[in-house]
């Protein structure tokens, strides 16, 4: 107990808003890994990373018109996904092309919305909240929103996860299953926006990408199938934020400053560090079961 009490400053497992911290992001992390999964499969880390920034849009007109951001987030990034879709992203040149343009507009109108919000309001940290995370300011009537889009976008997961899985690997051989690539395409982003909208309000809309490809790519290396996978980066995501919140209380009391550092610098350190530790062991050659295609 004593070595307990060394490393866990006072109060933080009956500290309500660490409670209900750990919920979103337990929450948030298993969703991560699970869509990650898929977004590392299929090469896509860049339509991951540019939905999050392009949330980050959404999040900030949110903000303006008072209301939570996890709604705009939510809503712009579904948008996009749908919109993403509609335009043609098979083709990966195509696809990178697409959505740089579209990211680019997107940070425009960001800095806008940013602008009108620091100019509008009085608050001052609204803006770090919005790019590098707000987990400990979440209130605990969020969670039952947060429970609602972890089932929606694992369920999208669970239902077409032989169509995903086929597209990740072949498409040839998933349409000589007449099955269609485009709607796995759609179901994926779907289920992806919701995943990094999520993960944008617990790290940050700059830093999600970590949460959603760090601890699946890292899973990759240690795992030897696709439920393996979604089990390791599930507790990477999960041990990375416990770890976050808990050197983010304790960091209070550090000297110089007793100021605290940042929840998403600690947790974006931690799935970094992990990943490092991977490198150490041979990448695993990940199975994918006939049954399981």
């Amino acid at each position: 107990m004593n070595i307990l009490h060394d490393i866990v400053e006072p109060g933080f497992f009956s500290s309500s808003v660490i409670d209900t911290a750990l919920v979103i992001g337990c929450l948030t992390a298993i969703v991560s890994a699970v869509a990650g999964t898929f977004t590392v499969l299929r090469s896509q880390s860049f339509i991951g990373h540019a939905l999050s920034d392009i949330g980050a849009t959404g999040g900030a007109a949110a903000y303006l018109v008072g209301v939570p951001t996890i709604y705009g987030f939510v809503a712009i990034n579904l948008a996009i996904g749908v919109f993403l879709d509609a335009l043609g992203i098979n083709n990966k040149k195509e696809r990178d092309i697409v959505t740089g343009v579209v990211l680019g507009a997107s940070l425009g109108l960001t800095a806008l919305f940013l602008y009108l919000d620091t100019t509008n309001t009085s608050g001052s940290g609204d803006t770090m909240n919005l790019l590098f995370g707000s987990i400990l300011t979440i209130q605990p009537s969020l969670i039952n929103v947060f429970i609602v889009l972890s089932a929606l976008s694992i369920a999208l997961l669970i239902v077409y996860y032989r169509q995903l899985l086929l597209s990740s690997i072949d498409t040839d051989l998933l349409q000589a299953k007449r099955r269609s690539p485009k709607a796995a395409s759609l179901v994926f982003l779907l289920a992806l926006a919701l995943a990094v909208s999520m993960s944008a309000i617990a790290i940050g809309a700059i830093l999600s990408t970590a949460l959603l490809v760090g601890p699946a790519t890292a899973a990759t290396r240690l795992a030897k199938d696709m439920k393996s996978t979604f089990i390791y980066a599930s507790l990477i995501g999960g041990v990375s934020i416990f770890l976050g919140l808990l050197l983010s209380y304790d960091s209070y009391t550090w000297p110089p400053y007793h100021h605290g550092w940042p929840v998403s610098f600690f947790v974006v350190a931690v799935i970094f560090i992990i990943y490092l530790l991977t490198l150490l062991k041979p990448e695993a050659k990940t199975r994918y079961k006939a049954g399981q295609v």
